[in-house]
C-alpha cells in the first residue's frame, strides 16, 4: 500500500494572511489539485530560495498577464532568482517571499495539468524515484537527471530539476504531509527515507533521500483523512 499525499504544508509568519493570498490567487483551483494546501505558524526566517515552488500555467499571453496582475494586487512581488531576460515565464513571490512562476502559454510539458501545473522541486533523480515508489505515482519524465511524477488521477506534476542544488541551510518552509498505516513508515525507510522523531499532533517527522523534511500522519483502521492535521 502506497502512502497518500495529504497536503503541502507552508510555514508562515502570518498563516491567515498567506492563506488569503493563495486562496485569492488560485480561486476554485485550490480545491482541484488533489491535496490540501495548508499554512502553519512559524517564527523561523526565510533565508534562501525555497526547495519547492508552484508553476502556474497560462492559456494565453493575456491570461499570463492577468495572473501576474492579480498576484501583485494581492500582495505578491517580482523577484530575481537568476532567470534570463529571454525567458518567458514570470517569477514572483507571495507576501512572505515564497517563490512561484507564472508559465507562458504553449508549455507542452504542463499541458492538461490545470492552473497549478507543477510543484517544481530542487532535487536529485534518486529523490524522484523515491517519491514515485512512496506514493505509487508513475514517472512521467526521466531524462538528464530530471524527473517528474504525476498522480494517476491527474492534477499537477511534481518535478525535480537535478543538479546543481541550492545549499540547504535550514528546514524547508514547504514540506509534504503524507498519510498511511504505521507499516508504511518502515517501507519508506527501506526506500531511503530517514526517521527523525515525533512532531506536531503525533506525526512522524522524516526526510527523503535528499534530506528534505516531510511529515507522516499514521492512520488507524480507516483511510478517512478529514481529521488529519496539516
Amino acid at each position: 500500500m502506497a502512502a497518500t499525499l495529504h497536503a503541502l504544508r507552508v510555514a508562515a509568519h502570518d498563516p491567515h494572511a498567506l492563506e488569503r493570498f493563495w486562496s485569492g490567487l488560485l480561486g476554485r483551483d485550490i480545491d482541484d489539485i488533489g491535496f490540501r494546501l495548508c499554512f502553519v505558524r512559524s517564527d523561523e526566517p526565510k533565508t534562501r530560495q525555497n526547495q519547492m515552488h508552484f508553476d502556474l500555467t497560462s492559456e494565453s499571453l493575456e491570461d499570463q498577464r492577468r495572473t501576474v496582475a492579480k498576484a501583485l494586487e494581492l500582495g505578491g512581488r517580482h523577484v530575481d532568482v537568476g532567470q534570463l531576460p529571454e525567458e518567458k515565464h514570470v517569477v514572483l513571490a507571495d507576501p512572505e517571499g515564497n517563490e512561484f512562476c507564472v508559465i507562458e502559454p504553449g508549455n507542452d510539458f504542463l499541458a492538461e495539468c490545470g492552473f497549478v501545473g507543477a510543484i517544481a522541486s530542487d532535487g536529485s533523480q534518486d529523490v524522484g524515484y523515491f517519491w514515485s515508489k512512496a506514493l505509487g505515482w508513475p514517472l512521467v519524465w526521466d531524462q538528464d537527471q530530471e524527473t517528474a511524477i504525476r498522480s494517476p488521477h491527474g492534477g499537477p506534476k511534481i518535478t525535480w530539476g537535478g543538479p546543481p542544488f541550492t545549499p540547504k541551510t535550514g528546514p524547508n518552509r514547504l514540506r509534504f504531509v503524507v498519510t498511511g498505516p504505521l507499516s508504511e513508515v518502515e517501507r519508506l525507510v527501506s526506500l531511503g527515507a530517514a526517521r527523525l522523531g515525533t512532531g506536531r499532533d503525533g506525526q512522524v517527522e522524516m526526510t527523503d533521500p535528499d534530506g528534505n523534511e516531510f511529515s507522516f500522519a499514521v492512520l488507524g483502521g480507516t483511510d478517512d483523512t478529514r481529521d488529519v492535521s496539516c
